[in-house]
């Protein structure tokens, strides 16, 4: 379906949050190191409850070796820094939809190499920095499947 990518996350219950997400909606998850956390951490777990086993996860050991494994899937970027509104985006089964690390998001060199990629997710508030990385997560996937008209 799609596949979820956590560029470096660094807090484990957002992670335990998105895994438990990714495991309701049939969709891939993509660590790329270094994680903030051991993978046995008790926040990871206890967020993603006993799903963990039936997850289906790939851990990638840098940004580098995650793009030479990518296919020649679609791509879409997510940062405060987008410029384009998330609902702009035509989402396509099977891409990868990425997401930076909570302190920092994505770097600005990615940024600048993908973006006509990168894309925002809209806030009313500007005195507010940025959403909480699982539920930006969860806006962009639930977009993306009503998009593909994903029948559950």
């Amino acid at each position: 379906m799609f596949n979820i990518v956590l560029v470096e996350p660094e807090i484990p219950p957002n992670t335990g949050n998105v895994a438990r997400l990714c495991y309701a909606n049939e969709l891939n998850l993509h660590l790329v190191e270094p994680l903030g956390f051991p993978l046995d951490d008790k926040k990871l777990k206890r967020a993603g409850l006993d799903y963990w086993p039936k997850i289906k996860l790939t851990v990638h050991a840098s940004w580098a070796e995650f793009q030479k494994k990518l296919a020649d899937q679609p791509r879409y970027y997510f940062s405060t820094k987008g410029t384009k509104n998330h609902f702009e985006a035509s989402y396509q089964k099977d891409s990868y939809l990425i997401f930076g690390k909570e302190s920092k998001g994505l770097s600005e060199k990615l940024i600048l190499a993908e973006k006509e990629q990168v894309y925002r997710i809209p806030m009313v508030s500007d005195q507010v920095r940025s959403l909480n990385l699982s539920t930006a997560v969860g806006i962009v996937a639930y977009e993306a499947l009503r998009q593909i008209k994903y029948a559950i």
